[in-house]
């Protein structure tokens, strides 16, 4: 039937990056997610490409969380020709505020510096988009009403949003195509029973389900904080400085809540801590701006008058010249900076700094995507290119998967037992191919439910 309703997939479909999946129904277009591309060169380069559909078309945008690779490309949007309402969260608008600008400046710069050291294949080199960009799709931002409320986004189509403990204002996607089915977009799912933010809610039904399976392939290993400890006192012990990539969302706020128990219970030395990311700094303010998404054990602690997300010697960098003066400073003390998988910003300078002294330590707390700098790093490699040089790697390289935002294989599981009935068809994006489509054959095979892979580009009927 030439007009059944559909799905197709766009993006994060066999990789884990580019979320954007496009819901036809009854002659209305919504997008789901609006994200780049991150990783392997020929991913980034899709970033470039005109999109599958044309932007003018489209009724609606509804928008899971703020990560970039789920947002990045709303002002590519925009640019090309988008002016509908983009639908989010109230704690997502306030985030994309800060990281919509600076994902905007990030691509001015690459660009600047480009044509500045004439390492582009492009003359003059042109960034993917502006500042101006980014404001435009910020003036789009609608924000939804509060979490379990249905919506209307485009004629008879309803949405409704649930937790999904991810990141601050992270939901999972109800869609309602008026009389007709029900899709469920996971999003990102969270953890559960983990600092800050509450944990996932439950989706009772879906006829079909888009399910991230991320860490579909895996299972996070317990005592991360007697890693986290483990890594600053021997970091500390060599007199060397622990450097961490971080996201500016949630995993700069859950590594300074780390550190803030870790201190007061004794388990690690108080050391000065610099979070140089105005990003991450604005984000901490915006986490406390929002009491409806923190959980219990978070918002006890500050009605004690505890501050959670600052350590005894905490350190907000914003100028630049500030974060300049950071490669005189002689350890033992942390540097946590932005952006969590080393693919720019001001941490590819301290990594440029640090690595060649084998007294400092570099922490990965993230997901790495295959051609990031942080996989090379996660994956053994002796240089690292920052900045068209070849950098030694002689730093200590470590990993805590446990500090992940991603639910694990459990976890899915766990929130895949919150259905009432299974849905007619599961499709696992935002995954590797290896997770995806082991968790697919999991969720088969236990659950007794149809799963599999999303294929990119393909369209399916819902």
């Amino acid at each position: 039937m030439a007009n059944a309703p559909s799905i197709q997939f766009l993006g994060a479909a066999g990789t884990v990056t580019g979320s954007m999946h496009l819901v036809t129904a009854s002659g209305r277009r919504v997008l789901l997610d609006c994200g780049l591309f991150q990783g392997l060169k020929e991913l980034r380069e899709r970033n470039w490409r005109d999109f599958q559909f044309d932007p003018t078309a489209l009724d609606a945008v509804v928008i899971s969380h703020a990560h970039i690779d789920h947002t990045g490309a709303l002002p590519l949007l925009v640019k090309r020709g988008y002016r509908g309402p983009i639908h989010c969260t109230k704690a997502t608008v306030d985030l994309l505020g800060v990281l919509l600008p600076d994902a905007a400046h990030l691509q001015e710069e690459d660009a600047e510096r480009a044509n500045r050291h004439g390492y582009s294949k492009h003359t003059p080199a042109l960034p993917l988009y502006t500042a101006a960009d980014a404001e435009q799709a910020l003036t789009q931002l609608r924000p939804a009403p509060p979490y379990g409320q249905a919506f209307p986004v485009a004629g008879d189509i309803t949405v409704t949003y649930r937790r999904a403990g991810h990141i601050l204002g992270a939901a999972t996607v109800d869609v309602k195509l008026g009389p007709g089915p029900r899709i469920v977009f996971s999003g990102d799912l969270g953890r559960y029973d983990r600092p800050i933010l509450p944990d996932p809610e439950p989706v009772a039904e879906a006829d079909v389900l888009l399910l991230e399976s991320t860490y579909g392939d895996r299972i996070h290993p317990a005592g991360t904080d007697d890693e986290l400890a483990s890594v600053v006192k021997a970091t500390a012990d060599r007199g060397g400085v622990l450097v961490v990539p971080a996201f500016v969302v949630d995993r700069t706020q859950e590594l300074l809540w780390m550190l803030h128990h870790l201190e007061d219970a004794g388990r690690v030395p108080q050391l000065p801590v610099y979070v140089d990311s105005p990003s991450a700094t604005d984000v901490t303010e915006i986490y406390l701006h929002h009491p409806e998404e923190l959980d219990e054990e978070f918002m006890a602690e500050i009605r004690r008058g505890q501050t959670p997300l600052h350590t005894a010697h905490c350190h907000f960098v914003r100028a630049v010249e500030e974060s300049k003066r950071l490669n005189d400073l002689r350890g033992p003390a942390i540097i946590v900076s932005a952006s969590g998988m080393a693919t720019g910003g001001r941490i590819l300078h301290h990594l440029a700094h640090r690595l060649p002294d084998p007294k400092n330590t570099v922490l990965l707390v993230g997901f790495q995507a295959l051609g990031t700098r942080g996989r090379s790093l996660q994956d053994g490699a002796k240089t690292l290119r920052l900045f068209g040089e070849d950098v030694p790697v002689q730093a200590k390289v470590e990993t805590i998967h446990g500090l992940s935002a991603h639910a694990d294989q459990n976890e899915m599981l766990r929130w895949l037992g919150g259905f009432k009935r299974p849905p007619r068809t599961t499709y696992l994006v935002h995954g590797e191919p290896p997770a995806a489509k082991m968790l697919g054959d999991l969720i088969s095979s236990k659950m007794g439910w149809s799963s599999r892979p999303a294929q990119d580009g393909e369209q399916v009927p819902v």
